[in-house]
């Protein structure tokens, strides 16, 4: 038996309760193991706190990535005491999730921890880490330069945060917006130059305003995107990883056809194992030492329905990493 919290949907609406299952309950994929942590990510917010049409399936183990060590592998390429990662694949959406002490996924979606590193860490980074360094190395792909600065917006969120801390540490002048101003000395501690308010993004866009960004990291969507794009130097490169501020893009052709402006979809759910492989190493070479103090809160099974109601509502700080073993 092991613990887990589990969604089900009961006259129409999502519940979420701690319950102890039985191993057969897994689903049929080559490789089982232990789970140690997982962490509570946007879209697990919005699947616990039914929110969204996020879960595909009923009954659900919400949690979008997950860290453990193989117990049995039915595949060469694992086994049992390989330390793994998780991430993206379904896996809490179709397939049942890291939010349980016990987790079955297919071999070619687990990647091995880096050297060095450690499952306490991993997590740390999760999905969010995950992102942040796809978006990172998209953006240095396609030439960004360190002469002008790079904006992050949602940069006191999950992937904001890690993308902030990743581009201070190459050298890039950073300037942070937020909704939450009291949260400047995290962000500066996280290597920040600036901070904004996130209201200068969210005024009514236009099709081109004078250059500023070199670059920019966007979690965001929506009208803030769109302004992002409008401000970004001829040339610059956009990435653009989430939709908190919503799915539409209310822009024109003009910043892409005038100003070479480049805009980078990134999709960490379905990339390649190799590209995972360089990520995760890139991440452990990058931040070894994970996020400062006050970027990570480690909690328990118990405490996700009321997290995250805060997640979704913006009032999560950096990192939530579950400990699933709580």
């Amino acid at each position: 038996m092991f613990r887990a919290l589990v969604l089900d949907k009961i006259d129409g609406k999502v519940v979420a309760t701690v319950k102890s299952l039985d191993e057969a309950a897994l689903p049929d994929f080559a490789v089982t193991a232990r789970v140690a942590y997982s962490t509570l990510n946007y879209k697990d917010g919005l699947a616990i706190a039914d929110k969204g049409k996020i879960v595909r399936a009923f009954p659900m183990v919400p949690g979008v990535d997950w860290t453990g060590t193989v117990e049995t592998s039915a595949d060469d390429r694992f086994k049992p005491g390989d330390k793994v990662i998780l991430t993206g694949w379904g896996v809490g959406e179709s397939h049942w999730g890291g939010m349980a002490e016990k987790a079955r996924a297919k071999a070619e979606w687990l990647v091995k921890l880096p050297p060095g590193t450690d499952e306490a860490w991993a997590m740390t980074m999760g999905t969010a880490g995950f992102t942040a360094m796809l978006c990172v190395s998209a953006l240095e792909a396609a030439g960004l330069k360190k002469d002008r600065e790079v904006l992050v917006t949602g940069a006191a969120g999950g992937v904001g945060s890690v993308a902030v801390a990743l581009l201070a540490k190459l050298g890039y002048a950073v300037t942070a917006a937020t909704g939450r101003r009291a949260l400047e000395p995290y962000l500066k501690a996280l290597g920040a130059k600036a901070v904004i308010d996130r209201a200068d993004l969210a005024k009514p866009p236009k099709p081109l305003e004078s250059e500023r960004w070199g670059g920019v990291v966007d979690s965001v969507g929506g009208v803030t995107l769109a302004n992002a794009i409008a401000s970004t130097v001829s040339r610059g490169p956009v990435a653009a990883c989430g939709l908190a501020g919503g799915h539409d893009l209310p822009t024109t052709v003009m910043p892409f056809i005038l100003r070479g402006v480049k805009l980078l979809g990134i999709d960490s759910v379905r990339s390649p194992i190799a590209e995972r492989e360089t990520a995760w190493r890139k991440l452990a070479a990058l931040l070894p030492d994970g996020l400062p103090a006050g970027g990570v809160k480690t909690v328990g099974l118990a405490e996700l329905p009321a997290l995250a109601e805060a997640i979704v509502a913006g009032q999560v700080q950096g990192r939530v990493v579950v400990d699933v073993r709580k």
